[in-house]
């Protein structure tokens, strides 16, 4: 009877050994991905949190902005120098173009490199970034850490030998896992994952995102508590339906904030690298320049220190004047696109949700004075505003929403801010490519805006497509070579997407690829790229991914 049942597990075990991401294995994987991830996200708010006390010599981090605001002047300008100059060299030290990795790199890595994302350079991006958080970089904690949590996904990926679904699954884990273990946000970590980075909603992959999600969620509340982020007032009530069109033009507001921000941090990068270009610099003096400005701005105005949790809570507390909430909406929005600009690290999420309470309770302010029989709490616009913003940046509506209701624990209020988050990410997706991080990844010329069949030729590489010479149904070297004579060719490196437009171009089924030697030698024939081919090639790519997302 033991030797049967023990014959019995030995088979389910084989079972489950076999069949991969499907099966109990892979939710172990994820179980196992998530509480690393969970960690790391612990660790990283921790390390912050330990270095700003230690740095600013204060024993509450959380009131950080106030305890700022009496130090010496020249304290808050050493601070930020410092940890540019530190940011900098290493930097340059340690990555190629001297630039910080983050959500859009974790987006890229999910469409184009089967959910791995660069190791050594992401480890690095993540010091990086804690010392800017640490010594007054006006930017967020959540992006670093989704990177952060990619990395740890992708050695999971490289030790298993994972392919292009399981290897999107376990980095989807990993960020699930961060964002919940950063936010006590369980739901929204699971469909952050889902719709900013795999950008679909797959049922093969909800389960175990789900777990490492959840498993994120109980690390995190193990060390921080089973409480939210975010205090709201005791009464904070909609006025029935009358007010939802004033939540409908705070949504367009929103939106357009949203669209300021996102500009003015590549107007900054563009003046940034022009001025760099121009002048040509040390890599390493861009970010201790970035610190020095932030370092005269924090003089006047601390609260753009750090990730500005104090300042948003404030906002939501409805205890910042008018005139006090618009500057610190400019002064924000400043502050972050000289930080992003500047290569000091840190993500978007923190100071979208911010500048969106910010926004929310001045339009709310105005908007409960004009009409005060038919208004609620002011202090609601801070909460719609805040996703507001927050969704329009980020490109998630959904995840969003969810993480606003998490984050606040304020569960009644959910009509006014999906009014609100709705509005103004249409607005914000028709004025920028659908998010920050796409249009991020769309000014370095890769598009994933457009959806798969925008990006995939630029996965599929001529050299597994083509036909080789004297392959049986090769295509004519004579005719080949004349091609080559008139400059008519691609190289054996390319990808489909160089190689498609010259099918328009030369009005032939086929072109010939050629691979380059020395620089005085000839390139030599190797093959030719049929049109049909291609295409395809290009067809079961996108019968691929079709599968994938709807499985």
């Amino acid at each position: 009877m033991i030797t049967r049942v023990g014959a019995s597990w030995r088979e389910v075990w084989s079972m489950i050994r076999s069949h991969g991401p499907s099966q109990v294995q892979f939710w172990f994987i994820a179980l196992a991905l998530g509480s690393v991830a969970g960690l790391a996200a612990i660790g990283f708010r921790a390390a912050i949190e330990v270095l700003q006390a230690w740095l600013y010599g204060t024993d509450d981090v959380a009131m950080l902005h106030s305890f700022a605001a009496s130090l010496p002047w020249y304290w808050l300008l050493i601070l930020p120098v410092m940890g540019g100059l530190a940011v900098g060299l290493l930097l340059d030290r340690f990555t190629e173009d001297a630039r910080v990795r983050s959500v859009a790199e974790v987006i890229e890595g999910a469409a184009l490199r089967e959910g791995r994302v660069e190791r050594k350079r992401g480890l690095v991006s993540a010091l990086a970034s804690m010392i800017t958080l640490s010594t007054g970089g006006s930017t967020g904690r959540e992006g670093p850490v989704v990177h952060l949590a990619s990395v740890f996904a992708t050695y999971v990926s490289s030790w298993i030998r994972a392919d292009g679904i399981t290897g999107r699954d376990l980095l989807g884990c990993a960020v699930a896992a961060a964002v919940s273990a950063s936010f006590n946000a369980p739901i929204a970590g699971a469909l952050f994952a889902l719709e900013v980075v795999l950008r679909h909603f797959a049922v093969h992959a909800f389960a175990p995102i789900a777990i490492a999600s959840v498993a994120g969620t109980v690390l995190g509340r193990l060390v921080w508590g089973d409480v939210t982020e975010f205090t709201l007032p005791d009464k904070n009530a909609l006025a029935f339906y009358v007010e939802l069109p004033a939540f409908m033009l705070l949504g367009l507001m929103c939106g357009l904030v949203a669209v300021v921000l996102m500009r003015a941090i590549f107007w900054a990068d563009d003046l940034a690298n022009a001025v760099q270009a121009r002048l040509s610099p040390p890599r390493w003096m861009r970010p201790m320049t970035t610190g020095l400005i932030l370092g005269l701005i924090a003089i006047f105005f601390p609260h753009i220190i750090g990730v500005g949790y104090e300042t948003t809570s404030a906002a939501l507390q409805g205890s910042l004047a008018l005139d006090l909430a618009v500057i610190f909406v400019v002064v924000k929005v400043a502050a972050v696109a000289i930080t992003m600009a500047g290569r000091m690290g840190g993500g978007i999420f923190s100071p979208s949700l911010m500048i969106g309470a910010l926004t929310g309770l001045a339009f709310g302010t105005v908007a409960t004075a004009i009409a005060p029989e038919f208004s609620g709490e002011g202090t609601l616009y801070a909460l719609a505003g805040m996703g507001a913003v927050a969704a329009a940046v980020l490109g998630a509506p959904i995840s969003t929403t969810l993480i606003v209701f998490e984050l606040t624990g304020d569960w009644q209020t959910g009509l006014a801010v999906m009014v609100s988050v709705s509005l103004a990410s249409a607005v914000a997706s028709r004025l920028v490519q659908r998010s920050f991080f796409l249009t991020q990844l769309a000014r370095r010329g890769v598009h994933l805006a457009a959806g798969p069949q925008a990006w995939l030729l630029g996965t599929i590489r001529v050299e597994t497509v083509m036909r080789a010479t004297g392959a049986p149904r090769a295509a004519p070297e004579e005719a080949c070579r004349e091609m080559i004579a008139e400059g008519v060719f691609v190289q054996s490196g390319a990808t489909l997407e160089q190689a498609m437009p010259l099918f328009e171009t030369v009005q032939r089924p086929f072109v010939p690829v050629v691979r380059f030697g020395p620089e005085d030698e000839a390139p030599e024939l190797w093959g030719a790229l049929f049109q049909v081919d291609a295409l395809r090639a290009v067809n079961r790519a996108l019968t691929r991914m079709a599968a994938e997302e709807h499985s």
